[in-house]
């Protein structure tokens, strides 16, 4: 199976399987002289490890990361040394047993069917490569790309699930990690909403999408190309590229099909300290490609998790009408764990075109 890697300059591979001994990443291109700790790294993946709360899938995984390679240590710190980075997360709480009565049926909604007719042979414990179990690596390589620009600060929110939406009056950037805080939601009043709202999805045996924000903050003016590197063109492939996301928007999207040149136009002054300020940001932080130093902002849309408990009408490998009901331990909404991936992915295409522009001009 080939494309595990992504990036030009700043360059993930991840390898491993949702019940396979482990799983990893190698981060290739990472600048030498880049201090990190592996709590630094730990901290990003308890954002997003399973079992945290009732509203996720209630597998026990530790996702404790082993920094194997690419570093020397000064004192308490790693220190990066340019070489590749290779880091580990064992899997210790698979449960294969759980799928083997749809181990021949393409369930609904799944990549089974696609990956069988691709590749003639699949794995049915939870998807293996195609798991979002994978998605563990590419946290931990999001966690060293955040140090590779200076100043970045890449935040991402719960702002929908389903049908209802978060008030962005109420937008709370420190109540995002909140311990009391199972979505990830900026809108403290949201959470008894949601919480309602997915337990009577979870009763119906069904399931539910979302919406996600990235913002980041501290991008320099002048990252990106203006035709095929694009710096939104590499973020939205990058979170197109995340297990269940069938949509993404840079700035206010698609909301601008429905404005006038007037409306969307982002008007620029000059600023006391002379440089330019916008005074609106549709864009996103992105115009024609490269990056405008305002913040980018980045939305993407997560489907319903597929594996469901309530019957759903499929096929097996044998060509046989069957029902498939999706036992053993899921999201009721995928898109809550979401939040801490797309931030990572955010963060790698920014250092990716951090390192190209400084490669390219000598500055930054």
């Amino acid at each position: 199976m080939s494309h595990n890697s992504f990036g030009h300059l700043f360059r993930v591979t991840t390898w491993g399987e949702s019940h396979g001994a482990a799983l990893g990443c190698v981060v290739d291109g990472c600048p030498p002289g880049i201090r990190f700790t592996v709590a630094d790294i730990q901290a990003e993946l308890d954002r997003r490890k399973p079992g945290k709360s009732r509203f996720v899938t209630q597998r026990r995984e530790a996702d404790e990361v082993k920094v194997l390679s690419g570093f020397i240590e000064d004192g308490d710190m790693l220190v990066t040394t340019g070489t590749p980075i290779s880091m580990m997360i064992e899997n210790t709480d698979q449960r294969s047993k759980d799928y083997g009565e749809i181990a021949r049926q393409y369930r609904p909604g799944h990549a089974d069917y696609t990956y069988d007719v691709k590749y003639g042979v699949r794995d049915h414990r939870g998807g293996g490569r195609s798991s979002a179990r994978e998605t563990a690596a590419r946290v931990a390589a999001g966690a060293l790309a955040r140090k590779v620009v200076p100043g970045l600060v890449v935040r991402g929110a719960l702002v929908g699930m389903g049908k209802k939406e978060i008030d962005r009056a109420n937008w709370n950037w420190d109540f995002v990690g909140d311990a009391e805080n199972p979505f990830f939601t900026p809108d403290p009043a949201s959470v008894s909403v949601f919480s309602d709202y997915l337990d009577g999805i979870r009763k119906d045996g069904s399931s539910v999408g979302a919406l996600i924000e990235v913002v980041a903050e501290g991008v320099p003016a002048g990252l990106g190309a203006p035709v095929y590197a694009k710096l939104d063109q590499d973020i939205a492939s990058n979170l197109m590229s995340i297990n269940a996301v069938k949509g993404v928007e840079i700035g206010d999207g698609f909301q601008t099909a429905r404005m006038t040149g007037v409306e969307n136009a982002d008007e620029m002054r000059i600023g006391n300290d002379g440089q330019p300020v916008f005074n609106s940001n549709h864009a996103g932080g992105i115009l024609g490609g490269i990056s405008t130093g305002q913040p980018v902002v980045a939305r993407f849309a997560v489907k319903p998790t597929s594996s469901i408990l309530t019957p759903r009408k499929s096929i097996d490998a044998d060509g046989r009408e069957v029902e498939v009901v999706t036992k053993g331990r899921h999201d009721p909404c995928v898109g809550i764990r979401a939040v801490p991936i797309g931030e990572a992915m955010v963060a790698c295409a920014i250092a990716d075109h951090y390192l190209r522009h400084r490669g390219q001009t000598g500055r930054v």
